[in-house]
């Protein structure tokens, strides 16, 4: 049957027909993409995202009336001529002969065909355009595989599939899109004036644009109807009908992406989007991630408890603005499983400059989020751990002055750093804050020189191995650790999810998780997907970790920092953080459920956080306990509503050794001098 055709536009019958034989004819229509749901623990839709807005339909629930419509105006002998149509192959002939061209010979099913192979380039324009190419050697290659559709597909599953893959403008993929775009409504309930209109669209989306070029597409609406009283698919009465009714749109914006998530979800919406398109469990290679999730049809569901995001949103939203300069930001994740429940920002998800943000503060730049921030006197804690863990028990004392020259110190790789006479002293915050202390005390007072001597003794190298081990093993932005004297007091730019997962590792007894977000993924076959494993390993001994709880129980109690932020109905612990000239504030805590890290920082120059208005009022001191902790406190009160309260194991802790004088720590932690730039000589933040 190609033989006329070809033979009319000047190529050899012999050639043609080789060429055509040669054709494979194991054509496959690949999955159609179409949007992806992400899904919060309890079943509840965080967000939908795609690629391509395409919603795929069965047969019945496409409207007879479109189905009539397209034939008509497309293909009217579709059902009684095979693949390729024998006259409409002889118009082709009598209209091209000599011109080279090829166009109207196809049939609906080669048209079928050619939407498959425009919808496997996806977005690449030249991939796009080699699709639509008119040429004989594309026009033969749509016959042979047109054959093969229908030996292997009904006429009617053909046009449901045509229905499916074939684009309406307006970003709408398919007819269950197109309805719902133009007319708000499913394909199923479409009236006869809007199935012609959308089956006129078809063949120029732009051109016939009803949103754009009503009177273009109202003509265009009309030929559909007058073919469909031709061909007897309406009556005469009903087509004049709705030839005389006017276009009436009901238009639905597109709505998709983390953008449109509620209650603060989006940075957690955006985080499950990086991690399918940077996990290898989602594909080996980048261009396989992204083909999967421009693929679509993914049923995501993940670890984000409701109740947990509502508490910490609530609490960041309630206490700051979205207009703020300074911005609050908290994750949440559980201990013994890294399950990540909750992740939320003062200032909202999305593209308003001055009110929202699409840069998720809690993660890595690599996961969306930024260089991360110092940690203050948060990394005492796992200076500590790693003092335990090599020998030196809580009864370890210090004599702390107030000041006192950087201890010489050795890194990983034999660098030594020596103090030198003009390099700033490691001092405390307040002159009163000296004596000699064992390491809770010190550790609930946050004392700056205790905590330099101490990582002089357990060495540089021996802190950054355990640093390693509870997730840390680089900055936020991708630079590696600075392994430094001033390590201590949290030089290092890290994360807020960084922070919860590493003392998640005290509330699970040593065993480090790290975080994950998905629980389990569905493909648009139905079948499961892997999803990245849950990594848990030991980081070091239940004792050690038991102990670090009960020394950062102090924190929260009298004589601690952080006084007056514990939770008042449960075992709680956690440490306080502030950074140099108050720029960021920490407070991380803990119960044996539940993990919380919470930052304040200035969103934009990261200027000094006191004076700056939070919540309507201007910040009098900037400490981790006075700005961080009210945000904590309320978001992990409301999170453990109902949850029956679990004690830490119980640990005995040295007495305090006696003071001469007596130390009186101040109510908050706040800076030392120096730069902590990686010399080894600067001073720290507390």
């Amino acid at each position: 049957m190609a033989v006329p055709f070809v033979g009319g536009i000047g190529l050899g019958a012999k050639a043609s027909a080789d060429s055509f034989e040669n054709l494979p004819d194991d054509f496959k229509a690949p999955p159609l993409s179409q949007a992806s749901s992400i899904y919060d623990a309890g079943g509840n839709l965080i967000a939908t995202a795609y690629d391509r807005d395409r919603t795929v339909v069965p047969a019945d629930q496409i409207s007879p009336l479109v189905r009539k419509a397209l034939v008509d105006i497309e293909d009217n002998r579709f059902y009684e001529h095979g693949a390729v149509d024998p006259k409409g192959i002889l118009r082709a002939v009598g209209n091209n002969a000599g011109g080279g061209g090829t166009q109207g010979a196809s049939t609906l099913t080669q048209q079928y065909v050619k939407n498959v192979f425009v919808d496997e380039a996806g977005n690449d324009p030249a991939k796009v355009a080699e699709a639509q190419r008119q040429t004989v050697g594309r026009k033969l290659q749509e016959m042979r595989y047109a054959i093969e559709v229908e030996r292997t597909l009904s006429k009617d599953q053909i046009l449901t599939n045509y229905l499916n893959i074939t684009f309406f403008g307006e970003q709408a993929y398919g007819i269950e899109a197109a309805s719902e775009r133009y007319f708000t409504t499913h394909a199923k309930d479409l009236t006869l004036p809007q199935a012609a209109l959308l089956a006129g669209i078809e063949q120029s989306p732009s051109n016939y644009d009803p949103i754009l070029h009503k009177d273009t597409a109202k003509q265009r609406r009309d030929t559909v109807l007058r073919k469909m009283v031709e061909y007897g698919s309406i009556s005469k009465a009903d087509g004049d009908a709705a030839i005389a009714s006017p276009i009436q749109l009901a238009v639905s914006r597109p709505q998709q992406g983390c953008i449109t998530a509620k209650n603060g979800e989006g940075f957690f919406c955006d985080y499950v989007k990086k991690l399918v398109l940077g996990d290898p469990a989602f594909g080996a290679s980048a261009a396989d991630r992204q083909a999967l999730w421009n693929r679509g049809g993914l049923q995501i569901h993940t670890t984000l408890d409701p109740k947990a995001q509502d508490a910490l949103n609530k609490a960041l939203t309630g206490k700051a603005r979205p207009t703020d300069k300074p911005v609050a930001v908290m994750s949440m994740v559980q201990p013994g499983t890294g399950k990540i429940l909750a992740m939320g920002q003062s200032r909202p998800y999305g593209l308003d400059p001055n009110s929202q943000t699409t840069l998720n503060l809690n993660v890595d730049k690599s996961m969306g989020g930024g260089e991360g921030f110092p940690t203050g006197s948060t990394f005492k804690a796992i200076v500590a751990a790693a003092a335990l863990e090599n020998g030196l028990g809580p009864d370890t004392s210090i004599n702390t002055p107030y000041s006192i020259p950087w201890p010489t110190m050795t890194d990983c790789q034999g660098g030594r750093f020596v103090a030198k006479p003009a390099d700033p002293p490691v001092h405390n915050d307040s002159q009163s804050e000296n004596g000699t202390f064992a390491m809770p005390g010190a550790l609930a007072a946050s004392i700056n020189t205790y905590f330099a001597t101490l990582e002089g003794q357990v060495g540089l190298c021996t802190t950054a191995q355990m640093a390693n081990k509870l997730g840390i093993t680089k900055q936020s932005g991708g630079e590696p650790l600075k392994v430094v004297p001033s390590m201590t007091l949290g030089v290092n730019s890290l994360t807020p999810l960084g922070m919860a997962a590493a003392y998640a590792t005290f509330a699970s007894h040593g065993t480090y998780c790290a975080p994950n977000a998905i629980t389990g993924v569905t493909g648009p076959d139905g079948k499961n997907l892997a999803v990245p494993p849950t990594k848990c390993a030991p980081a070091m001994s239940p004792t050690t970790a038991d102990t670090i709880t009960a020394m950062l129980k102090g924190v929260v109690q009298d004589g601690g920092t952080a006084l007056g932020i514990g939770l008042d109905d449960r075992d709680n612990a956690g440490k306080t953080g502030t950074t140099n000239d108050g720029k960021q504030v920490w407070f991380v805590g803990y119960t044996p459920d539940l993990v919380g890290a919470t930052l304040v920082s200035d969103m934009g120059t990261q200027e000094p956080l006191q004076g700056q208005k939070l919540g309507g009022s201007a910040i009098a001191q900037a400490f981790g306990a006075q700005v961080a902790g009210p945000f904590w406190r309320s978001a992990m009160s409301g999170a453990l509503v109902g949850v029956h309260p679990t004690p830490f194991p119980s640990v005995n802790l040295p007495a305090a050794p006696p003071q001469n004088p007596p130390a009186s720590p101040s109510p908050g932690d706040s800076t030392s001098p120096g730069n902590g730039n990686g010399n080894g000589t600067g001073g720290g933040n507390n």
